[in-house]
């Protein structure tokens, strides 16, 4: 046998590697499916045991062939610190049984993460997944410029018509949408999570525009996104949004031209505003946050306050381990400082706290906090160590996570499925890309 034929080994391992070449499509399709998140939910349980099962095929051997070393310890890494909190705060909960199904159920986020990192764990892969969530986040924005147009969008109508020829239910019943006037998208308007979603996979589009366009690119993509997130109306999307035009286009445009997208985006707002409603209407709450009183500020954050106030009870009362994970809805009237009034957003407890630190603090506890802490210090370590390529490659998943967990701004739910899927999804793609085998 010569130095340059393959040993029985070498060809082992190819292999293993090679039965991974479905990731990228995995990942691909668990994201297209977002907008019937029972389907995206099966997607991903079933890849999570595909994994599993394949990893106990090939008796996990050949790991670092399918990710570095490094690369398996920080995904096993980023779950633990997500998981363990929800763990230790089902010791006491407020709803126990729940608390221990919850982290019993999302144990499946551990071979999920596992096969998100091995889908851009080396260059084809990582071509393959990061395009793809480009052209996914295209697509989308030119359906959301399309329901901009003509009222309706395509993705959505498509998607309602053939759920109603299965089932004979349309996605959104009467009373969910009823006064909803938002930009939805594919999502559809009893799903208004478009702006954050968008906003935070930007990147992907953003990323591939400039690297095929340059600046022209660039440009394009961030005026067809911003208008997208602009009309979807969270304001939390528009902090977002704001946070991935600075970090992905100050070095491209340099901080004048940058500057001068702003104040291009500024008038845009301003056109809106005069053209939307529901535009002049989130900017007129917004301004409720300049009087002096508790009442205007919370009118300006949609009654998060009122929500907030509430979660400072919680973790006044359980600051070890939290009232338990997805326990903030049981524990919300007990620490209710306005029970006999209508909160804004209407009827019903708060259903969690929207805002990363809050979340953790009061449904995990201080235990939880220092848990996350370490994830994110494990990441930062990651990037800090890395070599200038392995961040170049890296860098539109690095920037979509770090916009999502931005600490000053308000959040959707860590701990509920969508969510939290959403997130560990970054934070894999980010330790795969970051940590590839292509150094190795």
């Amino acid at each position: 046998m010569t130095a340059d034929t393959p040993s029985l080994t070498d060809t082992q391992d190819q292999r293993r590697t090679h039965g991974w070449r479905w990731a990228p499509a995995w990942v691909l399709t668990f994201v297209a499916l977002w907008p019937a998140p029972g389907y995206a939910e099966a997607v991903m349980v079933l890849g999570a045991l595909a994994a599993i099962v394949r990893l106990l095929l090939d008796r996990f051997r050949g790991g670092t062939r399918l990710l570095s070393g490094a690369a398996w310890a920080l995904t096993s890494a980023l779950f633990a610190a997500y998981w363990l909190p929800q763990a230790i705060s089902a010791v006491d909960a407020v709803d126990a049984g729940r608390a221990l199904r919850e982290a019993a159920v999302d144990l499946r986020y551990l071979p999920f993460l596992w096969l998100v990192a091995a889908s851009v764990a080396n260059a084809q892969a990582r071509r393959v997944t990061f395009n793809g969530l480009a052209v996914i986040v295209g697509i989308w924005t030119l359906d959301a410029l399309a329901q901009v147009v003509s009222g309706t969008s395509p993705l959505f109508w498509g998607l309602d018509q053939l759920k109603q020829l299965i089932s004979g239910r349309p996605m959104c019943t009467v009373e969910q949408i009823a006064g909803i006037d938002r930009l939805s998208g594919f999502l559809g308007p009893c799903n208004r999570k478009l702006g954050v979603v968008m906003a935070s996979l930007s990147p992907f589009l953003l990323f591939a525009a400039a690297a095929r366009l340059r600046v022209a690119g660039w440009l394009l993509a961030s005026a067809a996104i911003g208008v997208v997130v602009l009309l979807a109306g969270a304001r939390a999307a528009w902090i977002t949004y704001a946070l991935v035009l600075v970090f992905s286009g100050w070095k491209l445009l340099g901080w004048k031209r940058l500057l001068g997208v702003f104040g291009f985006g500024l008038v845009v707002l301003g056109v809106l505003a005069v053209a939307s409603t529901q535009v002049r209407e989130r900017i007129l709450l917004t301004t409720h946050v300049l009087t002096a009183d508790e009442a205007g500020v919370d009118t300006a954050l949609s009654g998060r306050a009122q929500i907030w106030s509430a979660a400072g009870c919680m973790i006044a009362e359980h600051p070890v381990n939290g009232v338990g994970a997805r326990g903030f809805r049981q524990a919300y009237p007990d620490c209710d400082a306005s029970p006999g009034s209508r909160p804004a957003w209407g009827q019903g407890p708060a259903l969690h706290a929207h805002q990363l630190v809050l979340e953790v603090l009061s449904e995990t506890g201080i235990i939880g906090l220092l848990l996350w802490l370490a994830g994110a210090a494990l990441a930062w370590r990651a990037w800090r160590y890395a070599a200038p390529q392995a961040k170049e490659r890296a860098r539109p998943a690095m920037l979509a996570l770090a916009v999502t967990v931005f600490p000053f701004n308000t959040h959707l739910a860590f701990y509920s499925t969508f969510w939290g899927g959403l997130t560990l999804m970054l934070a894999a793609l980010y330790a795969g890309s970051l940590l590839a085998r292509d150094d190795d």
